[in-house]
């Protein structure tokens, strides 16, 4: 009964433009919610969605950001599937949480991916940072996504099932080309290697995201950089911030990330030094002179 529910819910998310990462959270939390009560979520009763919702926020203490996907997967269920017209859904609020992201300096970057031991870990991470990739995005590229002609790489079912294009630098496409030499993959830029180190031409999936994330993890630690929150969708933090450093538009950047929301690009606005130094450079030269001419 409860894989009805989930093909039902499926089909509407789909329906609704959701994307596969959006489609397995929400469905997810509906399971999690059934699984709580040991029922099909069409037996659960306003109360209860409740109470479930305290006991993961105040009980099992979610984060925010854990919640907010908790609340929306729930509410789309029983508003869209369940067609529930009930109070709780209307009231559901997740704390926004204000926390910056880390960031790294251009040197740490150049740093950490100095300390990769390998070719294809360097090409990989290399091509996120220099591209803004998020870390799916970069190991599903293919061959076909590289126009070298327009010097562009199609971002192809990005966050939100959204096709983009970013920038490709041509420091980036030597090293593509440079790489793919080693596999010769018909259509994968970054194929499973296997644990020989050989096959990636028959490769049938990307590397792993675990390998990645290790070399990821290593040449971190090798690097000697200690700050929090450092892995790879950071160098896609970095990428933002720096371009803003370098006086990229900020629509610009906000094109080539995929933001909906200007918002969103906004907040790289706090993450850079350089424009807060620039801009106190811009305001004493307006102010210059000011109150020069006047004398108590």
């Amino acid at each position: 009964m409860m894989n009805d529910w989930y093909q039902r819910m499926v089909d509407i998310l789909q329906l609704n433009g959701k994307g596969e990462r959006t489609q397995q959270a929400y469905t997810r939390s509906v399971r999690m919610l059934s699984q709580f009560y040991d029922k099909t979520p069409d037996l659960v009763s306003e109360q209860e969605l409740q109470e479930y919702f305290l006991q993961r926020k105040n009980v099992n203490r979610w984060s925010p950001k854990t919640m907010r996907i908790c609340y929306c997967g729930i509410r789309f269920f029983y508003v869209n599937v369940l067609k529930r017209d009930w109070h709780i859904l209307s009231i559901l609020r997740a704390q926004n949480e204000h926390r910056l992201p880390a960031v790294l300096s251009v040197d740490e970057v150049r740093s950490l991916l100095g300390h990769i031991k390998t070719f294809h870990n360097y090409a990989y991470l290399s091509t996120v940072y220099s591209c803004g990739l998020r870390l799916h995005e970069g190991l599903y590229l293919e061959v076909s996504d590289i126009d070298s002609q327009r010097m562009m790489i199609h971002v192809h079912r990005g966050k939100g099932a959204k096709d983009r294009y970013v920038a490709l630098p041509q420091s980036t496409l030597g090293l593509l080309r440079r790489y793919w030499v080693t596999h010769r993959h018909p259509h994968l830029l970054f194929p499973a290697l296997g644990r020989s180190g050989t096959g990636a031409k028959e490769a049938l999936n990307p590397m792993a995201k675990s390998s990645v994330q290790g070399a990821f993890r290593r040449a971190k630690f090798d690097a000697g950089i200690a700050k929090k929150g450092v892995a790879i969708h950071t160098l896609r933090h970095c990428y933002a911030t720096h371009l803003l450093e370098a006086g990229v538009n900020l629509r610009v950047i906000q094109r080539y990330l995929g933001h909906a929301q200007l918002e969103t690009t906004m907040l790289y606005l706090h993450l850079t030094q350089k424009g807060q130094e620039n801009a106190c450079q811009l305001i004493n030269h307006v102010m210059e002179g000011l109150g020069h001419d006047l004398h108590p």
